[in-house]
């Protein structure tokens, strides 16, 4: 908004101005419109070209009103202490309908059949289907995309549309084409829709007031009124945690909108998130438990399966002990699951065997901000990104992989932040960087260390911050010797003049933000990129302090963050307190009823090898299609063939559930309740839209019913019990409740108790490590585990495109595919033309592990000697190639680096 009503007589600028609208005083803050006055005195204005999230324009003319000053556009008028305003102007109300007699006699009388802000309009001033265009104009439509229709003959050209692109998304895809009265949105250059630079996110579509831009179904945008039901609710797909509004009939999805009043996303929402929820009721939903017999998964009664999964698994325990089984939780499903999985494999089993997917992804995050600074999450809001005034991206996708996120940082780019991007590949916000530090895959910790050394080397550093809240400044400075911008050049490939603007540009910012993704986790030395780059924020004082926009981790998954909060960890219980802390296995058993087992776990790597040693001979995979998302899948794969028994708890019969002796049907995000914490540390709610279809149970209540089977009431009835119970075990999240969180909305951890607000910012006053400072890390650059060689010379990068989410399993199911049909092999043109390939040619792709086959995108986002491709599609299964490298601290995979070959198939 362009401002607001003042609370309490206090402006939220500072400043307050008192004005009169229709008699009534009223106030409001300093740089408000007419417009936010208007509002305040309950007075309804009407609009059309105006919406909260964009720059009002005052293109449309409908919210006129008269002042004490003359008629003004209301949108546009700045609110003027001791003006008087009029909204009940017989003149200016005439002036109002002929505007939008104007306006309509061009459009065609079929658009008073849809519930949009125009017919609304039209209704309130009078205006019926004789002031309208018989026919329309004739413009046609463009039903090429499968989630944004256009309807020419409907567009007034207010401009929405464009705006909402431009200052929101920032895609800059829509344009407002042809002349006059024949003026209507265009996407691009005027061809079909979906060949444009368009990246679906909707924005369009909640924004048009006319009905011209709709969605794949009935016309339904966040400004429409429906009978229908709608669920709030937080998105299942990335870490962000969008805030959505579900709308349903009838048990099925009319549509997916942004909530404006979203905490994160504040209205906004990208392809998945809005349009790609399809596969809720795809014909090929699991929707009974499956039994293998004689070699065959066949169709089981939920009594049958839970007796077999009690059964075996109760054997394997007694047999083997309780050791021989492992569990590895879900990333996608709610803390409240997450925390029962924990719960059943620590009591019903007795084994701290159980890791969940953050293990292959994040974990050398939770790793290194612990070290360095206490806490295993994200330093700052996703808000303060809005402040900074240099934001530095290191190894994320952010455009594609968090949308929102990223739309974020490229409005704040557009509006002054400088940016400074750390990748090997040529993002979309690469491109838009004023510094581009293009570095080979595993040298981050190299570039990471030159900065820093510049950073000493130009008097950038904050001796007060270093000398009172920080520790290891002199043994960082002697290591970082060894890294003058020379050196790093050699190691990285980054030429010291960029390596030096880079350093300037964070080095000079007032408000410097650091966010990053798996670029830098995914290594054989993921936890020593972390920690070196958290070095950068400590050294600037840039963390835990007013100015400082942290260091935040991108959580690739919906729920990643809270999978670990919860305890789904082999070495840690709740709240990463660790199970070999005899207190704090003393206050759970107490609380459970069974002792906590002491000795650590195994991690997901580690439990695939000591299934093929004979020590793991269960597993209960909930969640996850191992077999696709985790690296050497041919060694996955001989794992869970190890096994005398596994379970697959899934919504889709995924190559991991084909795999399993037991598959359980669960539920989607759609359909269930609870909470996620997304990559800033923000519990929200879960709400269930949906019934599970068929058989298919909840998998809150799936577990719950596991537990049953081995002979155990788990204790928690219901999810709210289970984050009850969890706060009460757990002091960082001791404030967080359902009920709360329904009357409050979003808390931030830690949460300590119910008069908490929450930590949105950490660290203003200490750090959470022992000594209370910041520890910096003196790490010297490694090489990765598996570079190119003779023999494979090519560097294999994977990671995620923007319509495609994880391994597929979900968008795979929705239009989404329409869009992004399947995979290919992005590789430079320079290595195209030695393999003598061109756009959609084969390629075989070769590691030490396994070959696969894709078609060619030659393009120069990947670097000469580089490839990169995805894990969205089993016909190219990108990891029977990946390395079996693994973080020397945490065991994560190294998946950014994997040596190839490559030849012409």
């Amino acid at each position: 908004m362009t401002g607001g009503a003042v609370t309490g007589g206090q402006a939220r600028d500072g400043g307050v101005v008192r004005l009169r609208v229709d008699g009534t005083p009223v106030e409001v803050a300093e740089g408000a419109s007419v417009l936010d006055a208007t509002r305040a005195a309950g007075a309804d204005v009407p609009t059309l070209c105006f919406d909260d999230r964009l720059a009002p324009s005052g293109a449309c003319r409908v919210c006129l009103v008269r002042t004490d000053r003359g008629v003004v556009a209301a949108c546009t008028a700045p609110a003027e202490e001791g003006v008087e305003v009029r909204t009940d102007d017989h003149e200016v109300a005439a002036t109002v309908r002929r505007v939008v007699e104007l306006m309509v006699e061009r459009i065609p009388e079929r658009a008073l059949e849809l519930p949009t802000e125009l017919t609304a309009l039209c209704a309130r001033l009078g205006l019926e289907r004789a002031d309208f265009d018989l026919a329309g104009r004739g413009l046609g439509r463009d039903d090429s995309h499968p989630y944004v229709r256009l309807d020419a003959d409907l567009c007034i050209a207010c401009g929405r549309c464009v705006r909402m692109c431009d200052e929101v998304q920032g895609t800059f895809a829509l344009t407002m084409a042809g002349r006059g009265a024949d003026t209507v949105v265009a996407a691009g250059a005027g061809g079909p829709w979906v060949e444009s630079a368009c990246v679906s996110c909707g924005g369009c579509v909640d924004s048009c007031p006319s009905g011209a831009l709709s969605g794949p179904a009935a016309v339904l945008t966040s400004h429409s009124r429906t009978a229908d039901p709608v669920t709030r609710t937080t998105c299942g797909y990335c870490g962000v945690g969008c805030t959505l509004d579900v709308h349903t009939r009838d048990d099925s999805i009319l549509a997916v909108t942004p909530a404006l009043d979203g905490p994160v996303n504040r209205g906004h929402a990208c392809v998945k998130g809005r349009f790609a929820y399809g596969f809720v009721r795809s014909p090929d939903r699991l929707t009974t438990p499956l039994v293998r017999r004689n070699g065959r998964l066949e169709h089981a009664t939920w009594d049958e399966a839970l007796a077999v999964v009690g059964r075996e698994l109760t054997r394997i325990r007694d047999r083997h002990g309780p050791d021989a089984i492992a569990a590895i939780s879900s990333a996608r499903s709610t803390n409240e699951e997450n925390y029962l999985l924990q719960k059943l494999m620590r009591t019903a089993i007795g084994t701290n065997n159980v890791d969940n997917c953050s293990r292959i992804c994040h974990a050398p995050s939770a790793a290194g901000l612990i070290a360095s600074f206490g806490l295993a999450g994200g330093t700052n809001p996703a808000e303060d990104l809005d402040a900074a005034d240099c934001i530095l991206v290191a190894g994320a996708n952010v455009t594609e992989a968090h949308p929102v996120i990223g739309a974020r940082i490229v409005q704040a780019a557009l509006h002054g932040a400088r940016l400074v991007v750390i990748d090997p590949r040529r993002t979309e916000l690469a491109r838009l960087a004023d510094v581009h530090l293009r570095g080979r895959p595993g040298s981050n910790v190299a570039v990471f260390n030159g900065l820093a050394g510049l950073l000493f080397d130009r008097g950038l550093v904050d001796e007060e911050f270093l000398a009172t809240r920080a520790a290891g400044a002199e043994e960082l400075r002697k290591l970082l010797a060894d890294y003058p911008p020379d050196r790093v050049a050699e190691l990285s490939g980054v030429s010291p003049d960029a390596l030096a603007a880079a350093a300037e540009a964070y080095g000079t910012a007032r408000r410097p933000a650091i966010v990053y993704g798996l670029g830098v986790t995914e290594h054989l030395h993921g936890t020593d990129g972390v920690r070196t780059l958290a070095n950068l924020a400590i050294l600037r004082g840039a963390v835990g302090t007013p100015h400082g926009g942290g260091v935040n981790p991108l959580r690739g998954q919906n729920n990643v963050q809270g999978a670990s909060d919860m305890g789904a960890l082999p070495d840690v219980l709740p709240g990463y307190q660790r199970v070999d802390d005899p207190r704090v296995r003393e206050r759970f058993a107490t609380a459970w009823g069974t002792p906590v087992p002491e000795r650590p776990g195994l991690r997901i790597p580690e439990m695939f090898d000591a299934a093929l040693a004979g020590q793991v001979r269960a597993m209960y995979v909930f969640g996850e299609d191992i077999l696709a998302t985790d690296p050497d899948s041919g060694h996955v794969r001989a794992a869970l063939e190890a096994c005398d028994f596994v379970v697959s708890q899934e919504i889709f019969l995924s190559a991991t559930a084909q795999a399993a002796d037991v598959v359980l049907p669960g539920s989607s995000f759609l359909e269930k309740d609870g909470t996620f914490v997304n990559f800033d540390r923000r519990f929200q709610r879960v709400r269930r839209a949906l019934d599970p279809p068929g058989q298919a149970y909840t998998d809150f209540d799936v577990l719950c019913a596991v537990g049953g089977a081995l002979g155990v009431d788990l204790g928690c009835p219901d999810p709210a019990a289970a984050l009850a119970e969890c706060a009460e075990l757990t002091p960082v999240f001791a404030g967080v409740s359902h009920e709360r969180l329904d009357r409050e909305g979003a808390l931030h951890w830690p949460c300590r108790g119910l008069d908490d607000p929450g930590e949105a910012r950490l660290y203003g006053t200490a750090f959470a490590t022992s000594d209370g400072r910041a520890h910096l890390a003196a790490r010297p650059w490694l090489p990765p585990g598996e570079p190119p060689d003779a023999d494979f010379p090519y560097a294999l990068i994977t990671g995620r495109r923007l319509v495609h989410y994880n391994s597929g399993t979900m968008t795979r199911r929705t239009p989404n595919l329409a869009l992004a049909p399947g995979e290919h092999l992005d590789l430079h043109p320079e290595d195209a033309d030695r393999l003598g390939v061109g756009d959609g040619d084969p390629v075989e792709v070769s590691s030490r592990r396994g070959t696969v086959t894709a078609p060619a995108r030659v393009t120069d986002e990947v670097a000469v000697g580089e490839v990169f491709l995805t894990f969205a599609f089993p016909e190219v299964p990108a990891n029977l190639l990946t390395s079996d490298e693994v973080d020397e601290a945490t065991s994560c995979p190294e998946y950014k680096l994997t040596a190839v070959r490559l030849r012409r198939a």
